[in-house]
């Protein structure tokens, strides 16, 4: 998956941080979907590398309850965790014990459950 992700890096549109991100998103039945992030001028109007993945399992149908894991490497030497906004998305589609595997670019990986990384999650409960 390393080597999927850092390739992946190449496709990330930058231009104002030159900060690729990349992620993976596998479902239940092993398919996988990727994500970059892409960003913009005014900066509000782009997206995380991990939202566009989960956002592309959606689009080609995949349901909540159907995703496994999700793989994220940052572009840096260091190992970096999803934004808060992407969080919140992770939260809603996979399951508490599903992982999140997050990498550097120079191979080190840490692996977090959903709910280490979201142990108060805001959902559809919240609403009523």
């Amino acid at each position: 998956m390393k080597e999927k992700l850092l390739e992946l890096h190449k496709n990330s549109y930058v231009p104002i941080s030159n900060f690729p991100v990349s992620a993976c998103v596998v479902t239940s039945d092993g398919r996988e979907f990727f994500g970059v992030n892409v960003e913009d001028a005014s900066t509000r109007a782009g997206t995380c590398a991990e939202r566009t993945a989960i956002f592309n399992a959606i689009t080609a149908g995949v349901k909540k309850g159907e995703f496994k894991e999700l793989h994220v490497m940052v572009s840096s030497g260091k190992i970096g965790m999803p934004c808060f906004v992407c969080r919140q998305m992770i939260s809603e589609v996979f399951g508490e014990d599903c992982f999140v595997y997050c990498y550097s670019t120079d191979g080190d990986v840490v692996k977090h459950t959903v709910h280490e990384l979201c142990p108060y999650p805001f959902g559809e409960d919240d609403l009523v």
